[in-house]
């Protein structure tokens, strides 16, 4: 049996949940973070009670970091969130994102960054974020980005309506484009560290520490390949990682293991990051979580798994314009 930590009562105090510093900031922000897209609906249709029980969960086990944005269900999930954390804001450090509203809708405009910043804390139900992000860089313009989004985003700040600022998107050349370009103080990528992809390691988290910027890890099931479940059908990754991503799901189940527990397992032993991100929407998901966060992985599995999926390591798809 591999070492693991009980989960706590629901009304106990959390004992356990591990904190890194952001980068430069003040925020201690728990190693797993509470990634809000589900409540969105951005997946399946979810309860808005169960979500709201989720995140008090969430918050009773220890969990402080909360990650949203307009853009996930097209403000649905900022709502929920708002409304779940409603006597409950300061026990959290909260994340939005601006810059994205929809599919196919962008706007980095310093007037749309105000504008969107100012809704998203109507749905939020707070006067401030500690963590206002550009939403998916990659389909704006890098010089508006640099030299009209990011400096809006300051001004924020000194308002008091955001304690930090940072970037997000896929493409890792992007973001270390901007970040050595302007000051920021996180950035956030997805599917660039998990058991299919490493160059957050790579590109990313070197030029990160070496600006004291704190980095944010995202979708460590790969968007779903990495899961007993089919990836969303909207999935840009081409059938061959799907099928691998199939297979070493069979190959853990035989194992009497998890694909899913085994790809967090693997992102939280990553201390180069501050969080990793996991989306969540009900009490048993937190509950999975937790299990796969206390739990060491099997390491043999691992190094099989690894060896199965090492002819489409590292495979990228395009984004952005």
């Amino acid at each position: 049996m591999h070492q693991s930590s009980p989960l706590q009562d629901e009304n106990a105090a959390p004992v356990g949940m591990r904190y890194r510093t952001l980068g430069k900031t003040q925020l201690e922000v728990s190693v797993i973070g509470f990634g809000a897209s589900p409540l969105g609906n951005v997946y399946a249709n979810v309860d808005p009670a169960g979500c709201s029980r989720a995140v008090h969960f969430a918050i009773d086990q220890g969990i402080n970091f909360f990650d949203v944005s307009p853009f996930y269900g097209l403000t649905l999930a900022e709502s929920r969130l708002g409304q779940a954390l409603e006597g409950r804001r300061k026990e959290v450090i909260l994340a939005t994102k601006c810059g994205r509203y929809g599919t196919d809708v962008f706007d980095f405009s310093s007037t749309h960054i105000r504008e969107g910043l100012d809704a998203s804390l109507k749905r939020l139900r707070t006067d401030y974020v500690d963590l206002l992000q550009v939403h998916d860089v990659e389909f704006g313009d890098v010089n508006q980005i640099i030299h009209e989004t990011i400096p809006t985003m300051r001004r924020l700040q000194e308002e008091g309506k955001a304690r930090y600022i940072g970037i997000t998107g896929y493409p890792p050349q992007m973001l270390v484009k901007i970040m050595e370009a302007v000051p920021v103080d996180a950035v956030l990528s997805y599917c660039r560290y998990d058991l299919l992809c490493n160059d957050l390691d790579t590109v990313l988290v070197p030029s990160a520490e070496r600006q004291g910027i704190g980095v944010i890890n995202a979708s460590a099931l790969h968007m779903g390949i990495l899961s007993d479940r089919h990836a969303p059908d909207w999935h840009p990754a081409p059938a061959s990682v799907r099928e691998a991503g199939g297979q070493a799901a069979e190959f853990c189940r035989i194992q009497g293991e998890n694909l899913s527990e085994l790809a967090l397992q693997f992102c939280f032993e990553y201390s180069r990051v501050a969080s990793t991100l996991v989306g969540m929407s009900d009490v048993e998901e937190v509950r999975r979580n937790l299990r796969a966060f206390y739990t060491l992985p099997n390491r043999e599995v691992l190094r099989e798994v690894t060896t199965m999926l090492a002819p489409v390591f590292n495979y990228r798809w395009a984004s952005g314009r």
